[in-house]
């Protein structure tokens, strides 16, 4: 009974250390000096061709989507980000999805499953980005959320679930 009772209770112990490291492990630190500011002067290329401003969605709020065609949770969350989009167009949102990833698998990928909102391409570079914006591991996928004025209102490390969305958009 007490051997029982030891092992239950190096169990539970256990578990909760795996959580907290999992929680800390997936909780974005301090975004870097200036990062809201110098995300606003970037521009990126678009697998269709053409540029995509950051500059062009100021003023609105933005999701703001860290992704890869080589990570799984990233191509699982990518249906509901894109219909988040499209249901939350009319009232202002706006979604851009940068790919840390080749252009060619992003070509290729998006041929599959098209989205709604623009992607840019990052490329490996778009990794010191998210690190600026407080994702000091570089994991995959990252969404950061601007306000109206520009400025960081939610962040999450990890694969962004519904009621993440909806709680989005009713702070911001």
């Amino acid at each position: 009974m007490q051997r029982r009772a030891m092992t239950i209770g190096i169990a539970a112990a256990a578990a909760a250390l795996g959580a907290g490291v999992a929680g800390w492990r997936l909780t974005p630190g301090a975004p870097a000096a200036g990062a809201e500011q110098a995300l606003w002067t970037q521009q990126w290329d678009r697998p269709e061709g053409g540029t995509v401003a950051a500059a062009a969605f100021r003023g609105r709020p933005l999701l703001l989507n860290f992704w890869a065609t080589w990570c799984p949770p990233c191509v699982e969350e990518l249906p509901l980000l894109d219909r988040f989009y499209r249901e939350r167009q009319a009232d202002g949102w706006q979604v851009l999805a940068l790919a840390i990833d080749q252009p060619s698998a992003v070509r290729q990928f998006l041929q599959r499953q098209p989205l709604s909102f623009p992607v840019g391409l990052a490329g490996f570079g778009g990794t010191d980005l998210g690190r600026q914006l407080g994702n000091d591991n570089g994991a995959l996928p990252f969404t950061v959320v601007f306000d109206r004025a520009g400025r960081i209102a939610h962040r999450k490390l990890g694969q962004v679930k519904p009621q993440d969305l909806q709680a989005w958009a009713q702070g911001v």
